[in-house]
């Protein structure tokens, strides 16, 4: 059977939930095998094996840490050209984004990004897309070359899959380019409690109509009775009520969850953008006439002063 090579998105070791996803996809068209780089590549292998994953490659050169992304493209080329995969799966990150986009280059290969579904075609794998701020969907394939393809969190379950998962060392050749950025100092992200806002399966996000910073509490007690992230429209982070890496838009980030819940949030293109994917949406506004409700499948037209703590207590109520 064709293999189809899934980079892996980890952090020492610990498998990030999209690369899951992937492996999800990827035995859609074949048989995954998984790239692991960096410190703690080693460590994935059972989780990634207990995902679909046939074979486990991996490189733990410090380049991959001190450097930025050309390291990981020279594994993915190296990967590329032990395995001759199919396809070629990465988590569209901004990272990802990049590495796929270097990589295609290289090896002279169409690239899709942005994917929210994967499937078998009889002269490759088809990929759907969300066109035009999802306006649109379409189906595209690669015609040339290895098709490499970005799959957008939450585009499909993580199902458990035992498979050999067997470790390989893969060799990998560091380009010129390889060293030419180097990696100066990092910062640890702040941990909120909450789930990775693009990979949350539940996101609870507020807009103008939250009408103030201290107001945003009323959002983030809903979403922690819901296990969720908290977002925020591109108006209420203008305003400084919420920090820009929660953004959802088309100048933020982009989301799909399972469950999207807008509170005071009029709908705009701009909005809509980011998160229009999302699997069922939920709109709570006091302006019948918002943009928001043409999109949304349940809408509430009330005061989310009033509306969000009453959901709050009625999911606490439940879940105890």
């Amino acid at each position: 059977m064709a293999e189809v090579l899934v980079f892996v998105d980890h952090v020492d070791g610990a498998v990030r939930k999209p690369t899951l996803e992937l492996l999800t996809l990827a035995r859609r068209i074949g048989e995954p095998v998984a790239l692991a780089v960096g410190a703690g590549a080693g460590a994935t292998a059972g989780v990634l094996g207990g995902h679909g994953a046939v074979r486990v490659l991996t490189a733990e050169a410090p380049e991959f840490g001190e450097y930025l992304v050309v390291p990981k493209v020279d594994a993915l080329q190296a990967a590329c050209e032990a395995v001759s995969p199919v396809a070629v799966l990465v988590p569209s990150s901004a990272e990802g984004k990049e590495i796929a986009a270097r990589l295609a280059v290289r090896i002279g290969s169409g690239i899709i990004t942005d994917a929210v579904d994967l499937e078998a075609g009889e002269q490759g794998p088809v990929a759907t897309q969300s066109a035009f701020a999802a306006s649109f969907t379409t189906r595209s394939r690669v015609s040339r070359g290895i098709p490499v393809i970005t799959v957008k969190p939450n585009s499909a379950p993580v199902e458990a899959a035992p498979a050999a998962g067997a470790v390989e060392v893969l060799e990998v050749s560091f380009s010129a380019q390889a060293t030419g950025t180097r990696v100066t100092a990092r910062t640890p992200r702040e941990s909120t409690g909450r789930p990775e806002l693009t990979e949350a399966a539940i996101v609870v996000s507020g807009g103008r109509g939250v009408n103030g910073a201290e107001n945003f509490s009323l959002i983030e007690a809903l979403a922690d009775s819901l296990g969720a992230a908290v977002g925020a429209s591109r108006a209420a982070v203008d305003a400084g009520w919420y920090p820009h890496s929660s953004q959802v838009g088309q100048t933020g980030k982009s989301v799909s969850p399972q469950l999207y819940i807008a509170s005071g949030i009029s709908g705009a293109i701009q909005h809509r953008a980011g998160m229009q994917t999302s699997k069922t949406i939920v709109a709570i506004n006091k302006d019948a006439e918002a943009p928001i409700f043409d999109l949304v499948d349940y809408g509430v037209v009330g005061d989310l002063f009033q509306v969000v703590p009453q959901l709050t207590d009625e999911v606490k109520s439940r879940k105890g």
